[in-house]
């Protein structure tokens, strides 16, 4: 059965979570600190975590830090509080998966821990349809799309594994407008709208930060006003029109 860690150090919070995750399916363990979730997920087998940024002992940001340095790829869901949006970014740039801002439904926490799970589950099977790509060339930006690295230029660009994801499912879709619900859906494996797509921008920041060489005018990540985002080699690094 799958396990479901739990971390918050809210009574109440744990319980709603811990009966409704309990409900769908799903096992739950539940830990009150950042040190007490690193004991068990050293410890035991744990599938994904519900994570609150704010954390006695060890802040959720902390965890997510060690968990990440330690190459552990567990599967990290933020709990964060409605207005701190330099959490949710940092969160993110860290390596997080998804986040879940505060007050939510348990409905929807079910619904993020599912699509991440599944998303997660994909990752292990073999493409049916798609040809296998290797090495890929956009101009100065090159993906090995089995290695999962990106380059600029020959140098190495050092993403989160979320940054890279967003990247290849766009770049595999060169010349496609991808609306940021199509994205959120293909990425994050969910459709939501609203604040959710919030989440797109963000990544699509950070990634125009690392692969542009002017983030205000990017060449290979493109704004299409009012239809959501472009992936596009064709123009010549030396052309900073558009947005």
């Amino acid at each position: 059965m799958t396990k479901v860690l739990v971390v918050d150090d809210e009574p109440s919070l744990q319980t709603l979570l811990t009966y409704n995750l309990k409900k769908s399916g799903l096992d739950v363990v539940s830990a009150e600190d950042g040190q007490q979730a690193l004991d068990i997920i050293h410890e035991q087998k744990i599938d994904i975590v519900l994570l609150d940024i704010m954390l006695p002992a060890k802040s959720g940001v902390d965890v997510t830090r060690e968990l990440r340095a330690e190459k552990n790829q567990i599967p990290i869901i933020m709990l964060t509080a409605l207005d701190d949006e330099i959490d949710k970014v940092v969160g993110l740039e860290i390596g997080a998966d998804d986040y879940v801002t505060k007050p939510f439904s348990p409905r929807e926490v079910i619904a993020r821990v599912h699509a991440v799970l599944r998303r997660f589950g994909q990752k292990t099977q073999a493409p049916k349809e798609e040809s296998v790509k290797h090495n890929q060339s956009y101009g100065r930006l090159t993906i090995d799309f089995n290695k999962m690295v990106v380059q600029f230029d020959d140098e190495i660009v050092k993403l989160t594994p979320k940054e890279y994801e967003l990247l290849a499912y766009m770049a595999e879709r060169e010349g496609r407008v991808l609306s940021r619900e199509t994205i959120l859906d293909g990425v994050w494996g969910y459709e939501f709208s609203g604040p959710d797509t919030r989440m797109v921008d963000m990544h699509l920041s950070h990634l125009r930060d690392k692969i542009e060489l002017d983030p205000k005018h990017p060449i290979y990540l493109k704004t299409v006003r009012g239809f959501g985002y472009r992936f596009d080699s064709s123009r010549n690094e030396q052309d900073s029109g558009g947005e």
